[in-house]
């Protein structure tokens, strides 16, 4: 018998960006030739098309790596957008399910945001024969852009889809352990399965063009620059990054990929005065994959300093790609890096001293740290190996 799941809370697919549109494209991919297992993935459909991956399909279902695609409408009102968008997509599961007969499916929650509607969904889900999962993603609760209101729904959200969840599928063993301690009255079933990685491909002859562009274009040179990728948030400890970077010594430059954040940006320039060292960079977004892995790949190190929970995509990137990889030394970072990475904390002058570590490793030296970060995705992190543990577990 075909297993019936249904993906709720990725953008959708095709997925040209975040983790859960990546996810849903790679496991979807992995099993695409796969008959015991039927994916079903809802993609945002919004009415003035912004921000919706199927948009440009407009409202029918359609087929992506032989999974059923199905647009869910989602009208403009600000940003209770997501919650609307997760609770419709899972009545619209639910009618597809009465209406096709389908025995046993599951639904697969991505993200908690619809904790308040969860007992009544799952009520219903239960009642055809199905079950709920959920992926609690990281520390949603805790991110420093949401207000008290809003970080406080996350939490009280979270805490009831843990509770009326069959069960919960974490992507990193600390969250796993979280779940376990803050919830033990509900006795949460919970499983450890991560996100995934590509391996670095060899740079090819167009995109090692557009490399050599975006580099001048930057005052940029191979292995000359340390890397920084990900959302300009406070969470993600930019202001002790640059601060320590501004301290050490290094003649390497330090390129910034994100998005723009002006209010941040200024906070940051009035406690930091950034703009005062020419080593700073600053270079907008890349959404080209195989010229961002080429960035990555051409890197003398890269800077992590994200700790708000779960594995993160651009880490894994990192040590897919990049030979010498400067993490915040938490839980979530240090179970995946663990020896193919240098660690950092908090403490004033640890990371610009790591930095300076950094600049004078030998050549030995950095193929050693290097071979061990790529053994590590390549063996725990792979696409493949996360689409084995995922057809484990809905079968």
């Amino acid at each position: 018998m075909t297993q019936h799941v249904f993906i709720i809370g990725s953008k959708g697919i095709p997925g040209n960006y975040g983790g859960y549109e990546t996810f849903a494209d790679r496991l979807t991919l992995m099993h695409e030739n796969n008959p015991k297992i039927k994916y079903h993935v809802a993609c945002k459909a919004g009415g003035d098309g912004s921000g919706s991956i199927s948009s440009d399909k407009g409202f029918a279902d359609y087929e992506y790596h032989n999974a059923r695609c199905f647009p869910v409408k989602v009208p403009d009102i600000g940003p209770a957008q997501a919650i609307y968008y997760d609770v419709a997509a899972i009545k619209s599961a639910i009618r597809y399910i009465k209406a096709h007969r389908i025995e046993r499916p599951i639904i697969y929650i991505l993200a908690c945001r619809i904790g308040p509607f969860m007992k009544e969904l799952a009520d219903r889900v239960h009642s055809l024969g199905g079950v709920v999962y959920i992926n609690p993603d990281g520390h949603e609760w805790m991110r420093g852009k949401w207000s008290s209101i809003v970080r406080k729904y996350w939490k009280f959200s979270e805490k009831l889809m843990v509770r009326y969840a069959d069960k919960i599928v974490c992507d990193s063993i600390n969250m796993e352990k979280y779940i376990r301690a803050e919830y033990p009255g509900y006795k949460p079933d919970t499983c450890y399965i991560s996100y995934g990685a590509l391996p670095a491909a060899d740079t090819d002859k167009e995109t090692a063009e557009k490399l050599s562009s975006w580099l001048e274009e930057h005052g940029l040179e191979r292995g000359g620059y340390y890397l920084i990728v990900g959302r300009f948030v406070p969470e993600n400890n930019y202001e002790i990054m640059l601060r320590e970077f501004m301290a050490s010594d290094t003649v390497r430059s330090l390129a910034i990929i994100t998005t723009a954040n002006k209010k941040y940006e200024a906070l940051l320039e009035d406690k930091l005065g950034m703009s005062r060292d020419p080593r700073i960079k600053f270079v907008g977004t890349v959404y080209d994959p195989a010229l961002l892995a080429a960035i990555r790949k051409n890197a003398y190190g890269y800077l992590h300093g994200h700790e708000v929970g779960g594995t993160n995509p651009s880490l894994l990137e990192a040590l897919a790609a990049t030979d010498i990889n400067l993490l915040l030394d938490v839980g979530f970072n240090r179970e995946v890096g663990l020896e193919g990475a240098l660690y950092w904390n908090k403490t004033a002058g640890n990371l610009s001293s790591l930095i300076k570590k950094a600049d004078s490793l030998s050549p030995e030296e950095i193929r050693t740290l290097s071979e061990a970060a790529k053994e590590r995705i390549s063996t725990s992190y792979s696409w493949s190996f996360i689409a084995d543990e995922y057809e484990r577990l809905f079968q």
